[in-house]
Parts: C-alpha cells; sequence; structure tokens
C-alpha cells in the first residue's frame, strides 16, 4: 500500500534483492551509447562521475586495488540509479497522460478472492501464539467450555505451533485469514461430531466459537487488527490518482522526492499540450526507426525467416494503434482524470484513508498572536524643559490600548516602566512618546516633546537601546533620546521568520524583499507566508506540503540578496535569496522540518576531501540547483526509441514486483491494479512485445518461488499459456512473429518451470501447508500438466503425468519421514533401552497418523483426479515406518506384550481409512502380531486355569463384590481378555472369528470349572452343619449362591457370541450345557439348604415324639409340666436364618426359592409326623407347641414373600384341620389346658 510520508525513505539508495536477479541484456544505455546520438542523454558523460574521477585523483591513495574497486561500485551504482532515473521518466510520461490503458476494476475482486488480506509476519505470529497460551491458562475474561477449549488447544498445539505455519508465516504469503479457515475447518469437524441438543443448534455454537475465536485472535489492545482500519486492505486495490501513482513508483524506483519534482516540472507533465506532443514525436520517431529498420533489414532474428516482413506490418500496426488511440482522445481531455482520491490520515502517516484532498489553507488559518514587553529605561539630551517639570512616557502599539509610564521630573527622567501587549500583526507598530505636564489653567492637553516609532520583530534585539526621538519643529532637543526595549515573544506555531527574496511560478511572481513567517497551522500543515506591516493577514501563502528545499547557487538576473536556495514541487519552483550564510542555513534547515523530507539538504562547500570522500551520501544524477540541470535535461530530452525498452521494462517490472511482493498484504505475485495499470500502458507506448513481458514476469517469479516465498500458480499458468499460445503461434496479443531469443527464453523458462512444479509437488506439505493458500496445490498439479504439453492443442497423456506426480510424492513420503523424525528428535539406536524404543516407536506412529490425516483432511481434494497416488504415497510414508518398527519389535522379549497399544493405534486408523485398509502395511501389521496375539491367549488360559485352581484351594468364601475373591478375579480376567481383544478390532474376518470363538469357549470352560468347584465346597460345607436349632446359615453358603448368581449373570456376556455371526448347532450345544450345569448346581443347592433346615423341624418333631400315648416316656412326662421352649427355639432358628438368606444372597428369585422350598418340606414334615399319629391323641404340649410351631411358621414365611398358593397347601391344609379337631377335643376334656393357644386366635391374627 503506498505511503507518502514513507515514499522518499529508501528514495536514492541502492536497492536490495530480495530474490536474485535472472540473466538479462545489456544495458539498455549500452544500446544508446553505441548510436552516438546527440539529442539524448546516452552519450553524455556523467557530472557526478568526472567530480568523483577528479576528486579521487587528488587523494593519496595507498590501496590503489581497494580504491578502484570502490570506484567502480559507485560509478556502477551511478549507472543503476541512472538507468532507474530514465525508467522513470518513461513511467511519468505515462502516468501523466495515458491513451492506451485503463486502471483495471475487476482486479480488486479477483485479488480480493486471491489473497488480499493483512499478511501475518513473524512477530505477530508469537503474539498469536502467546495470546492463544492466556486463553488456555484461563488468564482471559472470554468464557468457554470444555468443548471449546479442546478445540482451541487443538488449534494451538497443531497449527500455531507447527514449523510449518513459521515457514507459511516466513514465506510472505500467510494472512489472518488462513488462520480463521484453519480453525474453522477443524472446528466444523468436531461439532459436527456432538449430538444434538435440543433448543441449540450447531450453526449457533459454531458462530459463538467463531466469534470467542476473533476476541481471542484480536486481543484488546492490537494495532494491526483495529475495526477501523478493515478497510485499509482495499486501499491499494482502488482507482488510484496521478499523484499516488507517482509516490508509489517513486518508492518502486527509489527515487528521491526532490528528484520528482524536478522530473515533473521539467517534462511540463502539467501541460496537456506539451504531454500530446510529446507523445506525437514519440510516433513519429518510432516510425522512422521501422523504415529504418525496413530498408537496413536490422530485424531481429526469427524462427522462421519468412517472419521479417509480418514483423514490419506488425510494427507499423502498433503504431497505427496508438496515433488512433491517441486521436480518439478529446482535446480538452488530457488523458484520464482520476477521481478516487487519497489523502493522509490523521491516525497514523504511514496509512492512507479514503477521501478528498481538499487541504488548502486560507488566510484566516494562520492567524498569528505575539506577546509584546515594552519597557522604557530613560530620556537623555532633555534640555529645553525646567528641571522641575514633570514629564511621562506613553507607550501603545497600533490598534491596542495605550500605556502611560509614572511622572518624573525633567532632571531625572528614569522610569523602568514594562506595557505588557498582545497583538496579531507579525510585524507592528510601537509608538512611544513623551509628554510633560502642563501647567496652565485653560490647558487641554499635556505637550508632546518626541516620539518614537518602531517596527519589532521577534529575532530583534533583546536588551534596552537608545533610539533617537523625532521632535517638533522649532524644538531645541534636537539630540533627544529614549533608551527602551521592545522584546516580542515567538508564539509557538510560528517556526521562523526574517527578511527574504522571493520569486515563484505560483506565488510571490515579483522579485523583492518581503517579511516572510514560517507557520505551523498543525502537525502536518506549514505554511510559509509573506506580511506587510500592520497586517494580520498575510499577503501571500504557500504551503509547504510536497515541496523540497535545498540550497542552490546564485542566480543570474536576479538583483538582491547574497546566498540563494528554493523550494521545489511539481509545477512550482519558488527561489529564495538572503545576505547572510547562517540565516540561509536556518531557514533550510526549518523548512527542511516542516516539509517533511527524507532528502536531507547538505549546505555547499569547496572542499576538496568532501569530493574524494563523496560526502555523506550519495549524490543524485540531477540537482535542485538550477545552475546544475544538465544530467536532467539529458535525461528528459534522450529519444525513447533508441533505448532497449524491452530490458528496462524488465527492470520496471522486477522492481515492481518486489515492491508488491515486500508490502503488508499477501499478495502471492498479483499486481496492484495500479500497477498493472502503469504496466500496460509502457508496455503499449513503448512497444514491448507480449511475450516477452510475460518471460520476465514467469523468471522474476519463479525466483521468488525457489526462494520459498508463496506465489499463486494460477498467475504462473496465465503467464506460461501466454508464452505457450505465443510460440506456438496462436497470436494471443495479435503478434504473430516470433524470435528465436524468445522461444529459447520460452524452453529454458519450460524446463525451470517443470523442476520447481516438481519441487513443490515434493514438497506439498511444506510448500502448501494445511492446504493454504487454499486451491494452490491443485492448481500447480494442473500446471504441471498444461506445462508438460508439447503444444497448445495436443494434450499430454494422463498417464505421463500421473507417473511424474507419483515419482515426486515417492521422493515426498522420505522427505517427510526424515523431518518427522527430525521434528521428533527420535534416533534408531539398538543400544537403546527396550521400553524407550517402544516408547519412541508409539510416539513416532501416532506422529505418522497426524501426518496422514493432515494430508487426507487438507491435500486430498488437489489429488482427487488421482486418489490412488496419495494412498500409494500414504504406503510409501508407512513402509519407512515399518522399518523402524520392525527393528524395535524384534528387539522386544518373547513374553513381553507392550507392543499392543502400538497395533492398536495403527489398526484403528488403517481400518478407519478405506485406501490404506488391507494395503500392504496392513497386512504386515497383522503378519506381525498373529502370533504375538495367540501366544498371549495361550498364555493366559493357562494362567486363568492356574489361578482357578489355586484361588479354589485357598479360598476362604469371604464375600467380595458379587461373589468370592477366586471368582471375582476369573470373571475380571475372562472379561479383560475379552475386551482386549475386542479393542483389536482385528481386520480380518476369520482370524478375528477363529479369535472369539476361542475365547468364549475358554471362558465356558473356566465358568464350568467354578460352577463345580462351587459346588462341591457347597456340598462338603452343609455335611459339617448340625441340625440342632442352634444351626445357622453360614454366610460362606451365602458367598457360595452369590458366585452361582454371578457365573449365571456373566454367562451370556462371556460364552455367547456376538448375535451377527453364524453359530453353528455344536457351539449352542456347548453353550446351552452351561447354562444348564448352572441352573442344575443352583437347584440342587437349594434342594440341600433347605433340606438341612426341615432336618431341623425334624428333631424337634422327634422330641414332641416322646409324649406320644403308650408310650414308656409319656406316662413318666406327663407328671412334668414342660415349657414352650422348644417352640420358641425353633421360631428363633427360622427367623435368624430368614434373615441371614434375606442379608447375604444378591438375588432376590434365589432367597424366594430358598424360603419356598423350606416351607413346603416344613409343612410336608408336620404333615406327615401327624398321618403317622393319626389314630392317637395329640399330647397337651405337643398340641401347644405344634400350634405355636406352625402358626409362627406360616406368618413368617408370608413376611418373606412367600405366596398364598405356596403357603395354604393341602399339607398345610391338612395339618390346620388336624390340629383344630385336637384343639376342640383338649377344649372339652381339660377346660382352659392349652393356656390361650389357638389355632384360631392365629386365623384371627392372620385375618
Amino acid at each position: 500500500m503506498l505511503d507518502p510520508s514513507s515514499s522518499e525513505d529508501t528514495g536514492g539508495e541502492s536497492d536490495t534483492e530480495v530474490t536474485r536477479e535472472p540473466p538479462r541484456k545489456p544495458s539498455a544505455f549500452s544500446k544508446a551509447e553505441k548510436q552516438g546520438d546527440s539529442g539524448r542523454a546516452g552519450g553524455q558523460q556523467l557530472l557526478f562521475a568526472k567530480t568523483l574521477g577528479e576528486g579521487a585523483k587528488d587523494c593519496p591513495s595507498a590501496g590503489d586495488n581497494e580504491k578502484k574497486k570502490e570506484r567502480e561500485r559507485l560509478q556502477k551504482e551511478e549507472k543503476e540509479k541512472r538507468t532507474k532515473l530514465q525508467i522513470y521518466v518513461f513511467v511519468l510520461r505515462c502516468i501523466s497522460y495515458p491513451f492506451n490503458a485503463k486502471q483495471p476494476t475487476d482486479m480488486a475482486r479477483r485479488q480480493q478472492k486471491v489473497r488480499l488480506e493483512q499478511q501475518v509476519n513473524k512477530q505477530q505470529l508469537q503474539t498469536l501464539k502467546e495470546r492463544f497460551l492466556t486463553f488456555l491458562n484461563g488468564e482471559t475474561q472470554i468464557i468457554a467450555d470444555e468443548a471449546f477449549c479442546n478445540a482451541v488447544r487443538s488449534y494451538y498445539e497443531g497449527f500455531l505451533k507447527s514449523e510449518r505455519v513459521s515457514r507459511m508465516v516466513q514465506s510472505g504469503g500467510c494472512s489472518a485469514n488462513d488462520f480463521r479457515e484453519v480453525f474453522k475447518k477443524n472446528i466444523e469437524r468436531r461439532v459436527r461430531s456432538l449430538p444434538e441438543i435440543d433448543g441449540l443448534s450447531k450453526e449457533t455454537v459454531l458462530s459463538s466459537w467463531i466469534t470467542k475465536y476473533d476476541t481471542i485472535y484480536c486481543g484488546e489492545e492490537d494495532m494491526w487488527c483495529q475495526p477501523q482500519r478493515a478497510h485499509l486492505s482495499a486501499v491499494s486495490e482502488l482507482i488510484l490518482s496521478k499523484e499516488q501513482l507517482y509516490e508509489m513508483f517513486q518508492q518502486i524506483l527509489g527515487i528521491h522526492k526532490f528528484e520528482h519534482q524536478l522530473l515533473y516540472n521539467a517534462c511540463q507533465l502539467d501541460n496537456v499540450d506539451e504531454q500530446a506532443a510529446q507523445i506525437r514525436r514519440e510516433l513519429d520517431g518510432r516510425l522512422q526507426l521501422i523504415e529504418k529498420i525496413a530498408r537496413e533489414r536490422t530485424n531481429p532474428k526469427f524462427v522462421s525467416t519468412d517472419m521479417g516482413a509480418l514483423y514490419i506490418e506488425e510494427l507499423r500496426s502498433s503504431v497505427n494503434l496508438l496515433m488512433a488511440n491517441l486521436e480518439s482522445l478529446p482535446v480538452s481531455k488530457g488523458g484520464p482524470d482520476f477521481k478516487q482520491k487519497l489523502k493522509r490520515s490523521s491516525m497514523n502517516n504511514s496509512f492512507l484513508d479514503i477521501g478528498d484532498e481538499g487541504g488548502i489553507l486560507s488566510k484566516s488559518d494562520v492567524m498569528l498572536t505575539f506577546n509584546l514587553e515594552v519597557v522604557i529605561v530613560e530620556v537623555q539630551g532633555l534640555k529645553s524643559v525646567a528641571p522641575n517639570r514633570i514629564v511621562y512616557c506613553t507607550m501603545e502599539v497600533e490598534g491596542g490600548e495605550k500605556l502611560q509610564t509614572d511622572q518624573a521630573e525633567a532632571s531625572r527622567p528614569q522610569w523602568g516602566t514594562q506595557g505588557d501587549f498582545s497583538t496579531t500583526h507579525p510585524l507592528p507598530l510601537v509608538k512611544v512618546k513623551l509628554f510633560i505636564e502642563s501647567t496652565g489653567v485653560l490647558a487641554l492637553e499635556d505637550k508632546e516633546l518626541g516620539r518614537v516609532v518602531l517596527i519589532p520583530t521577534t529575532s530583534g534585539p533583546k536588551q534596552a537601546e537608545f533610539h533617537r526621538m523625532a521632535v517638533p519643529k522649532n524644538s531645541q532637543d534636537t539630540d533627544l533620546m529614549i533608551k527602551l526595549a521592545v522584546r516580542m515573544d515567538k508564539p509557538p506555531n510560528m517556526k521562523h521568520s526574517g527578511y527574504l527574496h522571493a520569486v515563484g511560478l505560483r506565488v510571490w511572481k515579483r522579485w523583492k524583499k518581503r517579511y516572510f513567517v514560517l507557520v505551523q497551522v498543525s502537525q502536518y500543515t506549514f505554511a510559509m507566508c509573506s506580511y506587510r506591516e500592520r497586517k494580520a493577514e498575510p499577503q501571500e501563502l504557500m504551503q509547504l506540503e510536497g515541496y523540497t528545499v535545498d540550497y542552490c547557487q546564485p542566480q543570474t538576473g536576479l538583483q538582491g540578496g547574497q546566498v540563494f536556495f528554493n523550494a521545489v514541487k511539481e509545477g512550482d519552483l519558488v527561489t529564495f535569496a538572503c545576505d547572510d550564510e547562517q540565516d540561509r542555513a536556518l531557514w533550510v534547515q526549518a523548512m527542511y522540518r516542516a516539509t517533511g523530507q527524507s532528502y536531507k539538504p547538505v549546505q555547499p562547500t569547496h572542499s576538496k576531501a568532501a569530493k574524494c570522500k563523496g560526502g555523506h551520501r550519495k549524490p543524485s544524477p540531477i540537482s535542485l540547483d538550477p545552475c546544475q540541470h544538465q544530467g536532467m535535461d539529458d535525461l528528459i530530452s534522450a529519444a525513447p526509441g533508441s533505448f532497449d525498452h524491452a530490458a528496462l521494462f524488465s527492470i520496471l517490472q522486477k522492481h515492481t514486483l518486489q515492491h508488491r511482493m515486500n508490502d503488508s498484504f499477501s499478495c502471492l505475485g498479483w499486481f496492484s491494479p495500479g500497477q498493472v495499470f502503469v504496466l500496460d500502458e509502457y508496455c503499449a507506448r513503448y512497444g514491448v512485445r507480449g511475450c516477452h513481458r510475460h518471460l520476465s514476469y514467469l523468471k522474476d517469479l519463479m525466483d521468488y518461488a525457489e526462494n520459498s516465498v508463496l506465489v499463486d500458480p494460477m498467475l504462473l499458468h496465465y503467464s506460461y499459456a501466454f508464452c505457450a499460445s505465443h510460440i506456438h503461434g496462436n497470436r494471443p496479443d495479435g503478434t504473430g512473429t516470433v524470435t528465436v531469443e524468445e522461444k529459447e527464453q520460452f524452453e529454458a523458462v519450460r524446463h525451470r518451470l517443470i523442476v520447481l512444479l516438481e519441487n513443490q509437488i515434493t514438497h506439498f506439505r511444506y510448500c502448501f501447508p494445511f492446504g493454504r493458500p487454499d486451491g494452490a496445490l491443485k492448481a500447480t498439479l494442473s500446471l504441471l500438466e498444461r506445462v508438460l504439453m508439447k503444444d497448445i492443442t495436443t494434450p499430454v497423456s494422463s498417464e505421463e503425468t500421473k507417473k511424474r506426480v507419483q515419482k515426486c510424492l515417492e521422493k515426498a513420503s522420505q522427505i517427510n519421514y526424515s523431518q518427522l523424525m527430525e521434528y521428533a528428535q527420535i534416533n534408531v539406536d539398538p543400544e537403546d533401552i527396550l521400553e524407550k524404543r517402544l516408547d519412541d516407536m508409539l510416539r513416532l506412529g501416532e506422529l505418522c497418523i497426524e501426518v496422514l490425516q493432515q494430508n487426507e483432511e487438507h491435500h486430498s481434494e488437489a489429488f482427487s483426479w488421482w486418489p490412488e497416488l496419495l494412498a500409494e504415497h500414504a504406503e510409501s510414508f508407512l513402509s519407512l515406518y515399518r522399518a523402524d518398527m520392525d527393528s524395535a519389535l524384534q528387539a522386544q522379549p518373547t513374553d513381553s506384550w507392550n507392543s499392543f497399544p502400538l497395533f492398536q493405534l495403527l489398526n484403528n486408523f488403517l481400518q478407519a481409512d478405506s485406501h490404506l485398509c488391507s494395503g500392504p502395511f496392513h497386512k504386515h501389521l497383522q503378519d506381525l502380531f498373529i502370533p504375538l496375539v495367540v501366544r498371549y491367549i495361550d498364555l493366559m488360559e493357562t494362567s486363568i486355569a492356574q489361578s482357578i485352581h489355586r484361588g479354589f484351594e485357598q479360598e476362604t468364601w469371604h464375600s467380595v463384590s458379587n461373589g468370592s475373591a477366586t471368582s471375582e478375579d476369573l470373571f475380571w480376567k475372562l472379561d479383560a481378555l475379552q475386551m482386549f481383544v475386542m479393542d483389536l478390532h482385528w481386520p480380518e474376518p476369520e482370524f478375528a472369528k477363529h479369535l472369539e470363538q476361542r475365547l468364549k469357549l475358554m471362558a465356558s470352560d473356566m465358568m464350568e470349572a467354578c460352577v463345580k468347584r462351587t459346588k462341591s465346597a457347597f456340598e462338603a460345607k452343609m455335611a459339617k452343619m448340625s441340625q440342632s436349632t442352634e444351626f445357622r446359615v453360614p454366610l460362606s453358603v451365602c458367598t457360595m449362591f452369590n458366585v452361582l448368581l454371578d457365573a449365571k449373570k456373566q454367562s451370556p456376556k462371556l460364552c455367547v457370541l456376538d448375535c451377527n455371526q453364524e453359530i453353528d448347532i455344536q457351539w449352542q450345544q456347548y453353550h446351552s450345557k452351561i447354562d444348564v450345569l448352572i441352573d442344575d448346581t443352583f437347584e440342587e443347592m437349594i434342594f440341600s439348604l433347605a433340606l438341612k433346615c426341615t432336618a431341623v423341624l425334624e428333631s424337634v418333631l422327634f422330641k414332641l415324639s416322646r409324649y406320644d400315648e403308650g408310650t414308656f416316656f409319656s406316662s413318666i412326662l406327663s407328671f412334668t409340666k414342660p415349657g414352650m421352649d422348644l417352640a420358641d427355639t425353633f421360631i428363633t432358628f427360622v427367623r435368624q436364618n430368614q434373615d441371614i438368606l434375606r442379608d447375604h444372597i444378591n438375588d432376590e428369585v434365589c432367597i424366594e426359592k430358598v424360603f419356598d422350598q423350606w416351607y413346603t418340606n416344613s409343612m410336608r414334615t408336620v404333615c406327615v409326623w401327624l398321618t403317622d399319629r393319626l389314630d392317637l391323641q395329640l399330647h397337651i404340649y405337643q398340641l401347644k407347641v405344634l400350634i405355636k410351631i406352625v402358626k409362627k411358621t406360616y406368618r413368617d414365611f408370608r413376611q418373606q414373600g412367600v405366596l398364598d398358593g405356596t403357603l395354604n397347601n393341602k399339607n398345610y391344609e391338612t395339618v390346620y384341620n388336624r390340629l383344630k379337631v385336637e384343639e376342640a377335643t383338649a377344649a372339652v376334656k381339660g377346660g382352659n389346658s392349652l393356656e390361650g393357644i389357638s389355632m384360631r386366635d392365629s386365623d384371627e391374627e392372620d385375618s
């Protein structure tokens, strides 16, 4: 972008090229010098070279070689400077009066689409890293959820810290939009994978995340991301005014501002008639040159001998076209009038703002305010007044108030009085009068004795001085003197003042002496004003913006002034003169500060030493001094037709591209519309062939591309297609002649372009990191296909292009892998610790996957024509990793299983990629790990079997979670082993099915062993238990029940195949056998436990049988009165065992089955016992105990959830009826012998 304040910063210095200069033809001036045309500058000896040579002779030479080299270097630089000045003369004429080209309006849209965004430099990248790290550390006020923080962390680690991003930033092709687009692409993939949330769309989430990203990116105090500067990205793409184009090419060619101003005035660029006449002269000269070429047959060498006549015809046609274009312009129109203006921004003078020019000052803008101090000290020479008379003085500034001193006696007229005044006149009139006080009664006024009138200036004396006073006629005080001081303060906006002679073209058109004041109106606006006496407003003023001031020699014909200096601007030259060398130096220094010019004026010196050293800066071939205009006249009067404009244009285009690539926007080699306009006009006006223009452009672009600077391949494609069409006779610009030089250069460019493109494809991850610039890699592949074409009609075979790309990608795999090893800092050393080698391979595998994923994400679209090539590149890349991986795995111990995470990592990635799944690397990975998996399962099977054997031998049957310690360990191991194999996601279906079947079979066998060992332990435990009412169910028995319950629960998970697989009959029968075994064992254990509890009831009934009628013990026991202890202990036995089972068995269904079996067996036992005594009447004690046992048992089991159908079975009904009958019989016989115990009471309670 143009920068008016810095347009001269590089002026006059030799340009340092960013890239190497391509080989080119001899200088355009060599051709001009050979022709010896006296009317142009080509044959003139440089004034500076003469001065330099003469000065060198006078200098003592110690090292002749060094001085010779230095002299040659200076002469070379001077020659290059003169060449640029000559080019600038031609550029000035193209800009001032264009009649062929127009500034393109579509370039803004095209370049906005390409890369017209703010470029990110290295310092800004570091700032971005710090901002995002600050956010991740939670040191900002931005509210964000975990998902957004994870996305930012991934972006920071994977993108911002990437070395490829640093390279892209250094290449100058990375814009702020690239950073935003990469983040947007990353979060879109993340957000799309999130589940849907009611009331919150994913588009809303994306928009919110992008807003937060922008907040982090811009920061709070960032000056290069301010919203008010967003419009600056489009400034350089607007239609620029002539002044802005001048400034642009001053920067491009390194032209001083004063050099431009002198050339502008000398070329009369503001004179439309002169420019049109110059064009007519140029066209006439070209016609004469064409006739000379046709006559002498000095045309270039063509590829075909019959092109000579066509060449002459083309030259004539081009001149005729220029004449027609010139004729089509209206007479009043001096070329296109660009109305779009840019002015200096008040925010920062290094930027441009859009707006009207309107900075013309009016006289009222430069008003000054001065403070004056008038001090009257004393009066001398007062003789005509009596000593005792009273005198006093008055003082006034014209236009202001009048002040008076104190009164004093005429013998001692001394005061020391100070008067303060304020005025707006730079040359005010100060009047001081001396009065004597009148003593007469009728006197109306005091008598004036004398007066003095002064015109002070800010540079006047500050000390009191004597001034002769003007006295009235016939006064005797002819030598009346007054001592006074007039101090005039200098206002802050007044920078310098004094009397100068001046003459100019626009102001001060007459040479005369005037009082000048240099006024600062604002920070950037200064004015040179001339004033008359007693006037507040300047008579004339000159705004200093755009002027260049310098010393000059005395001008002939101007009377007045001893030393001279001047100020020059386009269309104006003002010459000043003063009488003192020091005064001139002060004026030049003040105006130098005011103009803001980078060219620093140097006071003339005649020292030979200065000539020898060349001064502190390189002098210019042209000078501001009107007496030294020979060099400038040579440049202006040079005939354009005598120059090799092809060579000059190559220099111009090279420097223009360098300027464009160094600006603050990522242009990728695209010229701005203003630059295109000037280059188009130059080519049309001076006959530069289109093929030469594009060949030079291609060379310059390839220079940048070969130095790792991003260049848009579309530009290369366009220029190459133009040149190819021209070489093969397709006439893209209407030119049918092809020179041998053009064809040779085209072939050289073609070969060089092929090498460049293949190199970029080989380094595609680094030339186009993260797919940026967007579409550049795809355009590069398209360009390669175009360059490989032998001509413009015969397309290259797809196989040939594919083979070249394939070869490039093979090299790319090696480069990418070596770069990855260097980035990971992994050195394959057989002496390293085995664990470290395996960890390195795991980390390297993660990085390889990341590289391949990035290739697929960012570059797959570019290779969409040959998707298999990217897959082959990935296989080639993985084959390099394969060698290191095999070496690390072979070094691992036989029974080491630490390598399985590596298989899982690689296999999961390969299975997800359709191109790499079941590929060579994937198959090799399977072959490598099949023996490890099989051996691992074998060892695990043996280990689990041994753990079951040892575990059950040492089992304490303490409850652990859902079972015992052994069962929990068994089921965990079986589940972990199956999950491990499942997580392998084995890609080959047959082997995967085999693994699953084997693991299910193993689980079934292990579970069968567990069930059988549990059953054996249960039977052994139950055999040791007593049958008395003291029996309590051991907790270990409950644990055994829980083991079986857990086995039944784990069986479908561990022993059943995936329902998606075909299950053969044999496998189904085998699994059914396991389920049947568990169920049968479970039923047997329930039955055994119920039987043990029933045995306790049988022991109680056995004790009651001693009271049977007719027995020996019955008669003895009838005399005793036994209590209800037997019934109570049994009821306690039942209840406590019910609580134990309820609290320690984990399954409710199991508990219900135990209680059902227990209750049923108990009622059956009581029923059998009563049936055996059907013919006997129960003893009253027997009846009481049975009633209580039956009643409490019924109630307790009902409370435990036994269903009514089980409670009220036939055995219970039989027992209930018998006890009712016995109760009735006992009531008839014994009255209250049952002591209130009754089955009816039990029924009522139950109801």
